[in-house]
């Protein structure tokens, strides 16, 4: 049994060896055709720009003190834009402007009012003079597709400041509820 086996890896080593092929001129001729090729040029080392140190302006203070940020007071004398602190809120001024939908109108005595929708989907009719929002949002003018809003926002000085607002008439059919 063993001389079987010894002649069995005896073949089996024969016949892996004799694959082997001396024959190597295809992989000769491919070198040679590399080698023939002219070689591509190398990018040259980038260029490395220097550093160049940058001096803030007033390096000397701290940068963590909150003073530097304080804004300059000096730029909101005169203004006298305030909310009428003694004025009672109306409803439509617990919503913010942006949740408030104009559903239509409704013209009651000569005068045209607005319908505005609330979030939870009641609807509250408005007229010019009346509040809504939470900017102290005064109603200026009603219109068929608008109603056209004066608030009182801060300004970031500690001040007051005017802005137009508006609210659109909404499309119902294409409003998610």
């Amino acid at each position: 049994m063993k001389r079987t086996l010894k002649i069995a890896t005896s073949c089996c080593l024969f016949l892996s060896l004799s694959a082997c092929n001396s024959d190597m001129s295809d992989l000769e001729q491919f070198v040679q055709t590399v080698k023939a090729k002219p070689a591509t040029p190398i990018d040259p080392i980038p260029e490395i720009k220097p550093y160049v140190r940058f001096i803030y302006p007033g390096h000397e203070l701290n940068p963590f003190d909150s003073k530097i940020l304080a804004p300059d007071k000096a730029t909101e004398t005169g203004s006298t834009i305030m909310p009428d602190p003694n004025r009672i809120p109306e409803f439509l001024e617990s919503f913010p402007l942006d949740s408030l939908r104009m559903v239509g109108t409704i013209n009651q005595n000569g005068a045209l009012w607005a319908l505005i929708r609330i979030p939870d989907g009641a609807v509250h009719r408005a007229k010019a003079g009346n509040y809504l929002g939470k900017n102290y949002g005064k109603i200026n003018k009603v219109e068929e597709t608008k109603v056209s809003v004066q608030e009182i926002v801060e300004n970031g000085f500690g001040g007051f400041k005017e802005r137009e607002n508006a609210i659109a008439l909404s499309d119902l059919k294409n409003e998610k509820k």
